[in-house]
């Protein structure tokens, strides 16, 4: 059973959990479980995706009940009328607030994008980002006597692919358990000192206007066990 953070007559949020996918997938076949499958059993009804979160991130994502309010939904999004907020840990110290302004270049897949134009000019990608918590842990990585990890507040304002993932490694400060763009020695360390093996990037709030009440509605997704047991340890 999926979490359902809002539910009315023409959307339905739920709180994804990590390493499931979205919607089916060809390029993963053996697969077996997908979000859009297991709503539309859930609560007995089509389901119409408004955008997307990764695979291995957790946290807010939103459906609408039929295609005219998803056709509107999508528009927000295109329009970047909607809000996201991430939390995510990472490694190193950041404190403050700051802008990661930095283009990135498109990702293509080997076999999905076979035929697309393979040299396009990196797109424009910016990332607010605000630094809430450090800890330093007793236990090394490499050269280093101890492990430094701080947790972030992470908003897009473009919605480019693993884009909060590509910034965090392009500013030294990847975000942990990520295997495509982190440090795997870190990743490691985390999981044997803490039991945390998930990719730590929750999409924590998603703001937007309802299309038909044109009221702002922000929704909010808690934290799984795998956060809950690392902001423990770390005592955040």
């Amino acid at each position: 059973m999926l979490e359902i953070l809002y539910q009315d007559d023409v959307l339905v949020a739920v709180n994804k959990p990590a390493g499931m996918l979205v919607h089916r997938s060809w390029l993963d076949r053996h697969e077996t479980q997908f979000i859009m499958q297991t709503l539309r059993d859930q609560i007995g009804q089509l389901v119409y995706p408004i955008h997307r979160l990764d695979r291995p991130t957790s946290g807010v994502l939103l459906f609408a009940l039929n295609s005219e309010i998803a056709n509107l939904l999508c528009q927000q999004f295109e329009q970047k009328q909607t809000e996201k907020q991430y939390l995510a840990v990472v490694r190193g110290y950041v404190t403050g607030h700051g802008e990661i302004d930095y283009p990135l270049k498109i990702q293509l897949d080997k076999i999905a994008d076979k035929f697309s134009q393979q040299d396009k000019a990196p797109q424009s990608a910016v990332t607010f980002y605000e630094g809430l918590q450090t800890v330093e842990m007793p236990y090394g990585v490499g050269r280093y006597a101890t492990s430094r990890y701080s947790l972030m507040r992470l908003v897009p304002k473009t919605g480019r692919k693993h884009q909060l993932r590509r910034h965090m490694k392009h500013i030294f400060h990847p975000i942990l358990g990520d295997t495509q763009y982190g440090d795997l020695h870190q990743n490691r360390a985390l999981t044997e000192h803490t039991g945390c093996s998930r990719l730590m990037l929750h999409a924590e709030k998603l703001t937007f206007v309802h299309p038909l009440t044109q009221l702002p509605i922000t929704i909010q997704a808690g934290l799984d066990p795998q956060w809950r047991n690392l902001m423990q340890t770390f005592q955040w």
